[in-house]
């Protein structure tokens, strides 16, 4: 294979990604000026992806190759029409996501974009060398300069973490509670697909231990993902592995720099930022641009390599095709608006043809159950919920199922439930209010319980204040005046 051939693969990857984000950054402009629909209702920016997060992860992977692709044809001067097509397409996909990345508001991807192109600029400038020369000559300057550097850093981090404080709190107490989880089981992990349930088991142990501040108490929450695939890597299959994951992108990084793929290792170094704090590997499109961008750094002239590539994407398509889910789910949106109307004898009938597919998706076991529940099929309902429960982080599961227990007359079970629920998420009002009603069931009625839960309905601050919380605090009263008159 010759050099034009072992090329070939490269700037495939290379023009199929700026072309690709190039796409992206016209899509979220339109869904800016009201000229596309977002896919998200919280969300006026999402590109094709489902969250404005990963999205501007996407764009900001992509910034660095555009760059360097501009660096590489800007200062020839007499440039044949490929090398003007280039330069004139990456300067273009460049002013597109400059425009488009700051309205995402991802920190993440601001400093993933930030820090893998001064990375690209710097090898092209021929930073090493320079600092290093100027490290020589001028020792007390540099120094100086460092420091000021550092103190300049401190400052721009701090803004970043007050421009939106509480989503930064929410994921450092993330990642304590992961950390919390891999330290259960550091060397083999938990195994895949278990994080959220993991997660959820740990956040609940932490909070019922009791030491926890008001901040984690408000920033708590159930989510799917680590918000670092670091952490989720080592939650899931262990430290051993994350370290042999680390070494395999190392190998990668080193193999591009020294063949010098600059704007791919750049794409690269801009996802392992990205990665620290959100959740790429995750979205199935990102994560086929980051193996193709890996793939893009090690293949070289060895027609094997590429081979052994090309085995790899077909078996890894043919996995994907056998356990592809997308027709499930398909369905399972169309019987999810039976669901919200309350048409849950139909939608349960389609719960049970739809179960053999989805019975590894959390919040699919919910609805299920949940459905089951509203019919009275309580002991069917408790055993989906369980089920659910191996999948999912949420306390809602716990909640319902301390219903049913409570609708069997299992008083005992039903406030075990009710109270890890508490414990999971003790922000939430509705454990509580769950509680209360408990309690003044004639054969389980505490008056001492009645009262402390009654009291922390009443005066705990919630999040969000609504209307179910107002009807949830006066239905609380006419019970205290209830028990009061008798």
């Amino acid at each position: 294979m010759n050099e034009k051939q072992c090329l070939s693969f490269h700037l495939f990857v290379i023009w199929v990604l700026i072309a690709l984000g190039g796409i992206e950054a016209i899509w979220g402009l339109r869904q800016l000026y009201g000229l596309a629909v977002s896919n998200h209702a919280l969300y006026a920016l999402t590109g094709s992806f489902y969250n404005p997060g990963p999205y501007s992860g996407y764009l900001a992977m992509v910034f660095p190759i555009c760059l360097h692709e501009w660096l590489n044809v800007k200062n020839v001067r007499e440039r044949r029409w490929m090398q003007q097509g280039k330069c004139y397409l990456s300067i273009g996909v460049i002013l597109l996501i400059v425009c488009v990345l700051p309205a995402g508001m991802s920190r993440s991807a601001w400093i993933a974009a930030t820090i893998s192109s001064a990375w690209v600029y710097g090898m092209h400038a021929s930073w090493g060398s320079r600092i290093k020369e100027i490290g020589r000559k001028y020792r007390g300057r540099a120094l100086a300069a460092i420091i000021t550097g550092g103190i300049v850093l401190l400052m721009a981090g701090y803004a970043l973490f007050h421009l939106k404080a509480d989503s930064a709190s929410g994921r450092l107490f993330m990642w304590k509670i992961s950390g919390l989880a891999i330290a259960e089981s550091p060397l083999w992990g938990h195994g895949s697909g278990t994080f959220a349930s993991v997660y959820g088991m740990a956040q609940e142990s932490y909070f019922a231990a009791g030491s926890y501040t008001k901040t984690e108490e408000l920033v708590a929450g159930s989510p799917e993902y680590a918000f670092n695939e670091y952490l989720q890597i080592a939650v899931e299959y262990g430290v051993p592995f994350l370290i042999l994951i680390l070494m395999l992108i190392a190998f990668c990084l080193w193999k591009g720099i020294t063949e010098q793929k600059i704007g791919i290792c750049g794409g690269v170094i801009s996802v392992l930022v990205f990665a620290f704090s959100s959740y790429p590997m995750q979205i199935p499109g990102f994560a086929i641009a980051i193996f193709f961008l890996l793939a893009a750094c090690v293949i070289s002239r060895s027609k094997i390599s590429l081979i052994f590539f090309s085995l790899i994407v077909a078996l890894l398509g043919t996995y994907c095709l056998k356990s592809n889910q997308y027709d499930a789910c398909k369905e399972w949106f169309r019987v999810k608006m039976m669901y919200n109307i309350g048409a849950y004898q139909a939608a349960k009938e389609e719960y049970e043809v739809l179960y053999p597919e989805l019975k590894n998706r959390g919040a699919f076991l919910f609805e299920y159950g949940h459905c089951l529940h509203k019919l009275k099929v309580y002991d069917s309902s408790i055993r989906m919920l369980k089920e659910a429960i191996q999948y999912s982080s949420d306390p809602m599961i716990l909640n319902i199922i301390g219903k049913n227990y409570h609708a069997l007359g299992e008083f005992e079970k039903a406030e075990e439930w009710l109270i890890r629920s508490t414990h999971r998420l003790p922000g939430r009002i509705y454990p509580y209010y769950l509680l209360v009603k408990l309690y003044t069931e004639p054969e389980f009625q505490n008056l001492e319980k009645f009262k402390q839960t009654a009291s922390i309905v009443l005066t705990k601050e919630p999040k969000v204040q609504s209307t179910a919380i107002k009807e949830m605090r006066e239905e609380v009263r006419k019970l205290i005046i209830d028990h009061s008159e008798r």
